[in-house]
């Protein structure tokens, strides 16, 4: 190991300039979009104490985030990437306006407009996911060599933790010891600058001449097709939506925080961030040791213990060990990320790449937000504790079911 520190292997990626700038503009974005979060779901618990309404957050944001992923990566192939992400930022911008004015006391926004102008941002949020995640990732292969994808995925998946970190527990620090005002507020700065910082970027629009007189629906398909027919791809992705999808537990942690570990929006904070912290512990091994060799295997061992850790935390009565099983989850969702992104990167041409990426974005919504709705009506159903076990079994039930049916993403190796 300390060969290749001193050889420099693990900071290849980061001497190129503009992925520092780009690292330093999804840093930030990171931060708000995460302290954001953190911020409407205490607050959403705080103005409603329904379980209901948490996951339907989820679903607001999923919804318009899947229905322009498609469209945004047949376009994220053919226009300038970066006036794509920038007007894009532009929007999260908006909504953290929208937020910002909502929480001020004096107006009394929730007695006259109810928790619409909420869910109004969270739609926001979502459209602009659906076209920035393609982007980013689209545009992360352009800005580093193909020999550097696992070490700039790496990067990129440590900087986006760090952010996960931050973003949580300065969002529950300052709602907790300041107001909701002042937090939404802080959000609204983090969102400019991330803006600012991403003008700064100097990309190159690139002109990708593959299949030009085909028509978008055409083009999309092209996407869509590759991904199936592509099972390192189709396996990589199908795996970590399911898994997250069932096993996720985040969209409840307002919850468990309020009413199992009687904790407040201080504690709230750091639990949302205990599993980046594990993710940011995992992206520092894996800078000195990539997962190329039986990257499969790996893969869908991570995905199992991730799944552990959900068991385990759903019967926890205490913090510290329910923060420890959420960064242990983390830890172990990282290696799936840091694989999953090099797989994109390795698998796809440059000119497919939005498409691809948009297929990805879709998986993951579905995962994440979809997972929200999904845990929410099954806390409704079958009580908060129960669901979260229950999903836990079935990430196991889906790795096992993987690895029977996929055998060339158990034999992949990366290297």
């Amino acid at each position: 190991m300390l060969g290749k520190v001193l050889s420099g292997e693990a900071f290849t990626a980061v001497r190129n300039r503009n992925f520092r700038y780009f690292l330093g503009y999804r840093f930030f974005m990171t931060m708000a979009t995460l302290m954001q979060s953190v911020i409407v779901s205490w607050h959403m618990y705080f103005l409603t104490k329904n379980v209901l309404w948490l996951g339907m957050i989820g679903l607001v944001e999923v919804l318009p985030q899947i229905s322009i992923a498609l469209f945004a990566g047949h376009y994220i192939d053919i226009w300038d990437r970066k006036k794509i992400v920038t007007n894009t930022t532009f929007l999260l911008l908006l909504g953290s306006f929208i937020l910002m004015f909502y929480s001020i006391e004096s107006f009394h926004s929730f007695e006259r407009l109810g928790i619409w102008p909420v869910f109004i941002t969270i739609f926001l949020t979502g459209l602009s996911r659906g076209i920035l995640m393609p982007a980013n990732t689209a545009l992360l292969g352009q800005l580093v060599d193909k020999k550097d994808y696992a070490n700039a995925a790496t990067w990129s998946s440590a900087n986006w933790q760090v952010g996960a970190v931050m973003g949580p527990a300065l969002g529950g620090l300052i709602y907790g010891f300041s107001s909701i005002t002042v937090a939404y507020s802080t959000v609204f700065i983090l969102y400019f600058i991330s803006l600012i910082i991403f003008r700064t970027v100097p990309i190159e629009h690139l002109i990708l001449s593959a299949n030009k007189e085909e028509d978008m629906f055409s083009r999309i398909r092209e996407g869509i097709m590759f991904v199936v027919k592509t099972p390192e791809l189709m396996g990589a992705f199908s795996l970590d939506m399911l898994a997250v999808l069932f096993g996720g537990a985040v969209a409840m942690l307002p919850v468990f925080a309020s009413d199992v570990l009687h904790v407040g929006p201080e504690g709230l904070g750091f639990l949302r961030a205990c599993p980046a912290i594990g993710a940011i512990m995992m992206s520092f091994y894996l800078m000195f040791y990539p997962p190329v060799k039986n990257s499969g295997r790996t893969l869908l061992l991570c995905i199992a213990a991730f799944g552990v850790c959900m068991i385990g935390f759903a019967f926890s009565h205490l913090f510290w060990l329910s923060g420890l099983l959420l960064m242990m989850s983390g830890l172990f969702d990282n290696v799936s990320v840091v694989i999953r992104g090099t797989i994109l990167q390795l698998y796809t041409p440059e000119y497919m790449r939005g498409r691809v990426a948009s297929v990805n974005s879709i998986f993951i919504g579905s995962s994440n937000e979809l997972g929200a709705f999904e845990s929410g009506m099954a806390a409704k159903l079958i009580g908060l504790v129960p669901s979260v076990a229950f999903g836990g079994i079935m990430t196991l039930i889906v790795v096992a079911a993987t690895a029977k049916m996929n055998p060339v993403l158990r034999r992949l190796s990366l290297k």
